[in-house]
């Protein structure tokens, strides 16, 4: 059986072709794919070929924020069935290595992860993954919403490491998606004070509409709203992460989330030993889809309003250059089964 998928084939060219349609092994679910979002990493790949060290060397299809509809089911799977809406968790981990068995699998070196080169992504019909990796959703939940709690579960997965909780002060750095949902989940949990920071005045005023308090770091006075006890840095800008830090009251802690394009940076060594302040960086995430679920089929995140525009699987590569003439754009979705 022939599905279609849209593939990077050369640098800048999406080609829509024919694979065939996988078979689940016995511990997996066919799923038929709905909704992927546009990640920051598919247009790297899709423009410049490589992130770091995994290098685009032959065709591949991008899309790891995905959802869908499980089509059917390995021998071994008997506790879901077709017709069930799920969330696809990304990368499947070995579960057997010391990362793993300690439960930190968003650590494993051998995880596999959609849309990382070699491992095809979702910008396809149907994809089949491990069981334990494939999130049930309740029917009022959206596609676009259950596709979109992959960057909510980096969000998550970030407040957790600030150890946000009820009456937390929270900064964050950058006003993108990420950023967005960085403080969306602060405020589920609690926070009293949260404030952005974004040298662009659009994302400054969506951060607004959604009631956080937004700043220009450049120009606004951030040292008037007091010390933080967590920085989550989203922007990957070292200037937003020196001014971040110096912002953290003693015992805060500093949770690094944005990539410097450098892959160095200077951080002011006499504040984070002064303050005694904790200072971290994350990796993807674990255990944190359970909570996305629970977060939106609640109604305490709006994951929807998040979507800017959609493309259909034919508009792949429109999909991956729309930040390029609306750079304001928050979440930009291909709905695959349209």
């Amino acid at each position: 059986m022939k599905q279609r998928a849209s593939v990077l084939s050369a640098s800048q060219t999406i080609t829509l072709e024919e694979r065939e349609v996988p078979t689940p092994a016995p511990h997996e679910v066919l799923v038929e794919i709905k909704s992927v979002g546009i990640c920051g990493s598919d247009i790297h790949y899709f423009e410049h070929g490589r992130i770091g060290s995994f290098i685009v060397d032959g065709p591949l299809i991008l899309g790891h924020e995905a959802s869908g509809q499980i089509v059917a089911v390995g021998d071994a799977v008997t506790d879901i069935a077709p017709g069930t809406r799920v969330a696809l968790e990304p990368g499947v981990p070995c579960k057997e290595c010391v990362q793993c068995t300690a439960g930190r699998y968003n650590l494993c070196p051998d995880v596999i992860f959609f849309a990382t080169p070699p491992v095809d992504g979702t910008f396809t019909q149907f994809v089949a993954l491990d069981r334990a990796f494939v999130h049930p959703v309740p029917d009022h939940v959206s596609y676009d919403a259950a596709a979109l709690m992959e960057p909510l579960s980096v969000g998550i997965w970030a407040n957790r490491k600030a150890e946000t909780g009820e009456g937390s002060r929270v900064l964050i750095a950058g006003a993108g998606p990420i950023g967005i949902v960085c403080a969306l989940v602060a405020r589920s949990l609690g926070a009293a004070t949260i404030v952005i920071t974004d040298t662009n005045a659009a994302r400054r005023q969506t951060a607004a509409d959604m009631g956080f308090t937004a700043l220009d770091p450049i120009t606004d006075d951030l040292s008037a709203h007091g010390l933080f006890d967590a920085f989550v840095e989203c922007s990957g800008a070292p200037q937003a992460i020196m001014q971040g830090i110096r912002a953290v009251a003693p015992a805060g802690r500093v949770v690094l989330v944005g990539m410097s394009p450098s892959g160095t940076i200077e951080v002011p060594l006499d504040v984070i030993q002064g303050r005694e302040l904790w200072l971290t960086g994350t990796f993807r995430y674990a255990h944190t889809y359970p909570t996305a679920v629970e977060l939106v089929s609640s109604g305490a995140i709006d994951l929807d309003a998040l979507v800017s525009v959609t493309f259909t699987l034919d508009g792949v590569a429109d999909a991956l250059s729309y930040y390029t003439k609306d750079p304001t754009a928050m979440k930009v979705v291909v709905r695959v089964s349209e």
